[in-house]
């Protein structure tokens, strides 16, 4: 069944070629086309297109296809071009003629539109959550770990003391940042497109107010013509807030793999967490960190695909649009499976207490030691000159108790305050 069929078929190459993986993707999208149909059913009830009779017939049927969908007993044959053709086959085949008047006053167009933006707004609200879970544990984790020192590197040289405190709460404080991104995401998801039809609306008396009240959302996508614009432009937010994301987990996981190596040695983690070599014993391998950073570049690389494949198109729908659907429901499933992981797996790690004390790491505190010097009067380039003539000649004594007083440095890392950012950030 397709919903724009006449009365003659299409050729099987074309109708292969054309459907693509759309059926595969839309069980996943299904249940929000059964929530928009619900609420248009309504909306047809109360302008009069349809009796009040035949609305709740249809609100019924459609609860009853909600329910096979919870299930997991939502099929789409090759029969049928998507969840949308499905569906109305489902209620002709209950209801017959009565099911036949649901697609009174709206399009395939306007049904993908809202059926993608409810999935966004639900997937960008769980991808908060998780990113709020894994904030979380990294503040848990940087107040335990606070006063245990880490080196900080520049250029992958020994720079300058850090601590394990500063390291976790940094991507901690980062995720806030990533969730600006997420939550403009989720402003330009939170428009009712339906009722823009084909994307020039319609002449019948529809109730868009209505709608937009029923299905939860924010506000109305007013312009029709720019409702259908939308398409391809809101899975690109998302996928700019999901890629803000991904950068930060690769990096981190980036670290990670670096502070396992046994040149480093800064962290471990239970064995369960690591995986071995086909050839080697010793090996304990990141393989989850690894994929985590290779799942997360590729994330970050989704944005310039949506660019790519919705560049220069004219107003007005466009079959090209399709396509933007089988990049951002994998990179989806992809960042949250990311979250899920990292903080399954990092709070099972294990930190070296005493990193810093190999002789190798002396140098961390010439700044320090430069800066105690200034304190005491001599200037401030003459202390630099002072330290590199005793690093040079191998005379230099580093001072190693060191104080960091001003806001975010490693001796007040103002973990309050960045919680009461994130919380700020939940409640925009």
């Amino acid at each position: 069944m397709k919903l724009w069929d006449k009365g003659f078929s299409t050729d099987k190459k074309i109708d292969h070629f054309t459907v693509g993986n759309d059926r595969e993707l839309d069980l996943l999208l299904a249940k929000y086309d059964v929530i928009a149909s619900k609420a248009h059913a309504k909306m047809l009830g109360k302008v009069g297109l349809i009796s009040a009779d035949e609305s709740d017939v249809l609100v019924k049927e459609l609860d009853a296809i909600t329910e096979t969908i919870e299930a997991g007993n939502f099929t789409i044959e090759d029969a049928f071009e998507d969840m949308h053709s499905k569906i109305e086959f489902l209620l002709i085949e209950k209801l017959g003629d009565i099911g036949k008047k649901i697609h009174t006053a709206r399009s395939r167009n306007d049904q993908v539109l809202v059926a993608m933006q409810l999935y966004l707004k639900n997937e960008l609200s769980e991808i908060k959550s998780e990113v709020k879970t894994l904030f979380d544990l990294l503040l848990n984790l940087a107040e335990k770990h606070q006063a245990v020192l880490l080196p900080g590197y520049t250029h992958l040289q020994i720079a300058m003391p850090s601590s394990f405190g500063l390291w976790f709460s940094a991507y901690a404080e980062s995720l806030i940042d990533d969730l600006y991104f997420v939550d403009a995401a989720y402003k330009i998801a939170d428009q009712n497109p339906l009722g823009s039809a084909a994307g020039y609306g319609s002449s019948f008396p529809v109730d868009r107010s209505f709608t937009t009240k029923e299905m939860g959302f924010e506000t109305l996508k007013y312009n029709v013509v720019a409702a259908q614009m939308g398409r391809g432009k809101v899975e690109k937010a998302t996928a700019f807030g999901i890629s803000s994301v991904a950068g930060t987990l690769s990096k981190l996981a980036m670290d990670i793999c670096l502070y396992m190596s046994q040149n480093f040695d800064f962290i471990s983690f239970p064995d369960e967490l690591t995986t071995g070599s086909s050839i080697m014993p010793h090996k304990k391998n990141p393989d989850v960190f690894e994929l985590i950073r290779g799942k997360c570049n590729k994330i970050q690389a989704v944005p310039n695909q949506l660019t790519l494949i919705t560049t220069n198109l004219p107003s007005g729908y466009h079959r090209d649009l399709q396509l933007v659907k089988e990049v951002i429901v994998p990179a989806i499933q992809d960042i949250k499976a990311c979250l899920e992981l990292m903080h399954f797996s990092l709070k099972e790690i294990k930190v070296n207490t005493t990193i810093l004390d190999d002789p190798k790491y002396d140098y961390l505190f010439s700044v320090d030691t430069l800066n105690e010097l200034v304190k005491n009067g001599m200037p401030f380039r003459d202390a630099y000159k002072k330290m590199g003539t005793e690093i040079e000649a191998g005379t230099f004594t580093p001072k190693r108790d060191i104080e960091h007083t001003h806001e975010g440095s490693l001796g007040n890392l103002c973990l309050e305050q960045i919680q009461k950012k994130m919380n700020r950030g939940l409640d925009s």
